[in-house]
Parts: C-alpha cells; structure tokens; sequence
C-alpha cells in the first residue's frame, strides 16, 4: 500500500549519500520532497504541515550538526516522526475486570467488518480466550449468515437468534447475548453492527443505541485504508455521532497510496490498535507503529516475519532438519527439503514474506511478479520421486530423472534444476548451521559453531589432511599393523632431537665442552 511513499522517500534519502554535512539549502530541498511524497500519498495537509515542521526543526538541530552521519540522522529523524503520527506506541485492548469483555464493531457498509470479527475472534482464540461472535448486523443480505460461516472457520460460536435480511431487533439480540455469554462462559464478546453506503442519522442512531445495551469495554472503528480522504471525514463523523476508543485498518495490502492510515491518528486522537492486509482469517495482527515506519522507509520489518514464523513453524520438524544439516540426525534429504518449503508457505505468499526483509523495497516489481506456484511445481517433482530416490539424491541418474519428469508433468531440465538446487542448497545450508558463514566467507563470530570450539575442529581437521597426505600408510594386514602401531609408540616415547635429526641419546654438556670456540666467546654463553 505505501509503495509510492516508500519509493519516493528513499530516493530523497539517496540524494544525501555522502554528504558530510548538511547545508541550509540540502534541508530545505529534502522537506521540500518529503512534503510532496506526503501528499502523493493522500496524507491529510494539516497532518503534512506538522510533519515537515517537526522534521525541518530537528534537521537543524544539534543531533544532526554533531552526527558523524548527517544523512542517516535524517532518516532516523524522519522514522521517529513517522512513528509519533502513527501514534508512538502499541495499544493492545483493555478486558474486562469482571463478566465477559465486550467489543464492539462499527463502520461503513462494505468496509470490512464481518471479515474481521472473525479474524479478531481467531486472534483472541489464538490469546487463549474463548470469543462468542454476535451477529446484530440484521439489515444487510446475507450478513448474518455470512458471519456464521467466518465464526465456524474460525472455530468460534455465532449468537445469531434472527435471521436477519431485514428481520429482528439488533439491539434486543445484542442485550440478550451478555446474558447468553455469561451462561455459556465465554470471555469476549464481539458484537457485528450493521453499516451504510454513508453516515446516516439512522445508522448512528442504532450503533448508539446498541452501544448504550451492551456498554462495551471497546467500540473499535473499522475503516477500508484504500477510500483515501474520505475515511477521515467518515472517522470524524462516527466519532461524534457513537464515540469510539481505537481504529481497525482493513485492506492494507492494497494498491491505494495509503495516507488515511497516516492520517487518522492525528486527526482523530484515537489510536490504530489492529490492522488487517489478506482474505484469509490469519492476515490479521496487532498495529505497531514502529514497524510500519520502518517498512515505509524500507528498512523491513524483521520482527513480525520472526513472529509470523513461531506461529507457523512445527518447532519439532524445524528442531530435526537442524540436527541433520549438522550432521547429529542423519542426512538432509529431500523430504526434509520439501518440508521446509511447505512450512515457509503457511507464512503467506513469497512476496508478502520477502517484502518484509530490509532493502527488498528495490526490487519490488520483481517481487510483484514472483510466481508461488513455483513451490507446488518443486512438490509434484519430489513427489514423483520413489523414497528410495527422495532419501539418497545421488542414485537419480539419466533414466530416473526422465521416469520423474513424465510422472509429474515436467521436463528433464526442471528436474535437473531442481536437483542441482537442493545440493547447493544443502551444502550452504549446513556450511552456515556449522558455523562456516556464506560460501566464500568466514565463519561470523555468534554464529553456532563459530567460537574456539570450530577452531579447534578446523585445525584437527587441517592436521589430519597434513597427516593423510605425509605420513605412513597403515598395511591391510592386522599383525603388520600391530607391529607398526607399536613402533610408532616407541618413536613417541623417545626424546626428541630439537634439530629435527633422528632422535638418539645426546650428552650436551660434553659435547658443548669439546666445541672448539674463539678466544673469550665463553662470555657469550653466560
């Protein structure tokens, strides 16, 4: 969604690459291109003029005048004021001290709301809570039904006493759903309020009204980030009319310029407290503002793909084809590669996952255009492939890779691809779980492996090469092995000859009395 802002302020930033210092005129021109990225992006003009304000005032600063980077300091000056207008820290939702939490959904028809009661009722199941949904949106064809097949994907009990399309009283069903929640001890409540095209005296009236019977611990603002200026002016009215204490942005990994999501927390004082970017139940998480200016700018966000991976990561699976690329399991097959693959898709799209590691902001058209289905095409290969061949690589020759090819649709070549990948793979994989860095590279110090310990391992290694190639060749027959192990144990009992010559028993001391040394060179040996 922030693809063009995030474009155009890295190219801001480059243009201050190598400066030492920062004149008037080079502040100036970077506020100058700051504000008109701002504004490309539909970022609200009072929401901009604080913006650049509060930038050009550091910029001039002290931090920056004193910096050994001044360019850098810039970029972290921008990152701190993206994070402030996108409201500084984490808001995580209040529960209740008593009975069941209720929250209440409000919003705009078709801004995303049943969707996300349902990702916001996994998300709490995921919290170990025990959510009900309520459906109360009873104007909307099909809403209600459409909210029981969410809650049953999402393994969550639906109150749904009317039918809806028009029919039943939203504001009994959400009074009798406390009482239903508290008999069956549900936790949290999340009540589905009905929306319209547009605010309407009607709209707010029922919203009120349903807030004043449940009195919820939340009201959340449900708002679709890609309707540009106007959700502001939607925002400002739900605030006065119903009152809210956070807002949800739906539809976040959309193509939209996205400046309502940086607008909407200082027009409104109310904080971003969840946002949503996918169709599926999962595409749903905590808002941090901090992470979102670091993606804006580029730098990745790093700590969410770490978050996203704990929850889809079998840590046993991940655990076992750790031990066989150190060598303590086994060998790393091609079961265990496919595993691997399968586990990294339930994190999402390969774009989505990519674009959350730092710089890949640089290529992201190639990413727009990665293929997924590639990893489905890497299955149906291994797939065709017997046990035998999956466990040892090496044994598919000539005549089994064209068996392979033909069972799963595919040619040679892509077989061959793919089997000349998975053994660079390998290898780099388990140079870099024993310690040995990137092909080409030394090994990092901190990574495992890396310390005194690998040290000593590459040196008893480099030895027994040295002593493989040098030294004497043991004979295949057991008792001339013996007695050549047993020579070999006198050799190192007898003291050794500092020289280097065959070693024998020598008197030093006579030997040096018999030197014929110059006149008074004895005072040298004193």
């Amino acid at each position: 969604m922030f693809a063009t802002l995030s474009d155009r302020l890295t190219a801001t930033f480059k243009n201050l690459r190598g400066k030492g210092r920062l004149s008037e005129a080079d502040i100036d021109a970077t506020a100058r291109e700051i504000r008109i990225a701002l504004l490309e992006a539909d970022v609200a003009l009072p929401v901009v003029k604080d913006f650049v304000a509060a930038v050009k005032e550091r910029a001039r600063g002290e931090e920056v005048s004193g910096a050994l980077n001044p360019a850098q300091q810039v970029v972290k000056i921008v990152n701190d004021e993206l994070v402030n207008i996108l409201g500084g820290e984490t808001r995580r939702l209040r529960y209740a001290k008593s009975g069941p939490t209720v929250i209440m959904l409000a919003g705009l028809q078709g801004a995303g709301k049943t969707t996300l009661a349902a990702k916001l009722a996994l998300w709490l199941k995921e919290q170990g809570k025990t959510p009900m949904l309520v459906a109360c949106d009873l104007q909307r064809p099909n809403a209600v039904n459409q909210l029981q097949v969410n809650g049953e994907r999402a393994g969550v009990p639906v109150y749904a006493p009317e039918p809806g399309n028009g029919v039943g009283d939203p504001v009994a069903v959400a009074k009798a759903s406390i009482e239903d929640a508290k008999r069956k001890l549900h936790d949290v409540v999340i009540v589905d309020t009905a929306g319209r095209l547009g605010v309407d005296a009607e709209m707010m009236a029922q919203a009120a009204a349903i807030r004043d019977a449940v009195q919820p611990d939340e009201v959340l603002f449900v708002v679709d980030a890609m309707i540009g200026q106007d959700a502001l002016t939607t925002a400002q009215a739900f605030l006065e009319g119903v009152g809210y204490d956070g807002v949800v942005l739906t539809k976040l990994d959309g193509d939209a310029r996205g400046g309502a999501a940086l607008s909407i927390r200082q027009v409104t004082g109310r904080p971003v407290m969840f946002a949503s970017s996918g169709e599926k139940l999962t595409d749903f998480d905590l808002f941090h503002p901090d992470r979102m200016a670091s993606r804006i700018l580029d730098m990745g966000d790093v700590l969410t793909l770490i978050e996203q991976a704990e929850k889809a990561f079998d840590q046993e699976q991940a655990l076992k084809a750790a031990q066989k690329l150190t060598g303590q399991g086994g060998e790393f097959t091609l079961d265990d590669f496919l595993e691997q693959m399968q586990q990294v898709r339930k994190l999402g799209s390969m774009s989505k996952i990519l674009g959350m590691l730092p710089g890949m902001g640089q290529i992201r058209e190639q990413l727009e255009n990665f293929d997924d289905r590639e990893i489905d095409r890497v299955a149906a290969i291994i797939h065709s492939m017997t046990p035998a061949e999956r466990a040892n690589p090496k044994m598919i020759d000539g005549s089994r890779r064209a068996r392979i090819a033909k069972g799963c649709g595919r040619t040679v070549s892509d077989v061959n691809n793919l089997v000349d990948r998975f053994f660079e793979a390998r290898k780099m994989m388990m140079q870099m779980a024993r310690g040995g860095g990137m092909p080409g590279m030394p090994g990092l110090p901190g990574m495992p492996g890396a310390g005194a310990g690998a040290g000593k391992r590459s040196s008893a290694k480099q030895k027994a090469k040295q002593q493989g190639k040098g030294g004497k060749r043991r004979s295949g027959n057991p008792a001339k092995a013996a007695q050549q192990a047993k020579a070999d144990a006198e050799k190192a009992t007898t003291k050794p000859n500092p020289f280097g010559l065959p070693a024998e028993d020598v008197d030093y001391e006579a030997a040096a009395e018999n030197l014929d040394l110059p006149k008074d060179f004895s005072k040298f040996l004193k």
